[in-house]
């Protein structure tokens, strides 16, 4: 479980500098760039996640149970996953209600992901890994609810239904299909 605290404390840190040190960030961004911090940025975080999912997949090999959720808390699962894909495609396409509405519609999606990953698993790795992304994420939104609102791009109805059905086939493709190859667990 070590590797995956550190992955998620990399991960999760990185993710977190403008939670906690904006104008430090800012100035960053200032002197280096907007490329070369993105650039560091991306790596820095890519190795986060990469030591976190394998060290979640080495915590699954000898698992510490804490409860033993019902079975039918996967339904729910599959269930809450479907607005999740939605709002994670709404982040990316402009001009969408959920979009214009939510405000961060990314950071809801990694809510319910994180929330509805815990009610089905009950190991302490999953517990530590889940409730590390739910955290952050409620805190991340917090701070982002704060900052000035960005420009918005009108929404129409027309990018409202590319972003919901471009999240239903994404959640379709994940849920049906590399669900189980990413993480070897089928939905169902």
């Amino acid at each position: 479980m070590t590797v995956m605290v550190l992955g998620l404390l990399i991960f999760l840190g990185v993710h977190s500098v403008r939670i906690v040190a904006d104008d430090w960030r800012s100035a960053q961004i200032a002197r280096l760039g907007v490329l070369p911090w993105k650039a560091a940025y991306s790596a820095v975080s890519i190795v986060g996640l990469a030591l976190a999912i394998w060290g979640y997949g080495q915590m699954r090999l000898d698992p510490t149970w804490v409860w033993f959720p019902p079975v039918g808390l996967r339904h729910a699962v599959a269930l809450l996953m479907i607005p999740a894909f939605i709002l994670l495609v709404a982040a990316y396409v402009p001009g969408n209600h959920l979009k214009a509405k939510l405000g961060h519609p990314m950071i809801i999606a990694v809510k319910l992901w994180a929330f509805s990953h815990l009610l089905a698993n009950g190991r302490l790795g999953d517990i530590v890994f889940f409730g590390a992304f739910l955290l952050w994420a409620v805190l991340d939104f917090r701070a982002a609810r704060r900052r000035p609102a960005s420009a918005v791009v009108p929404p129409s109805l027309a990018r409202t239904a590319i972003t919901v059905v471009a999240g239903l086939i994404a959640y379709y493709l994940f849920a049906f299909h590399l669900h189980v190859w990413i993480t070897g667990v089928p939905v169902m």
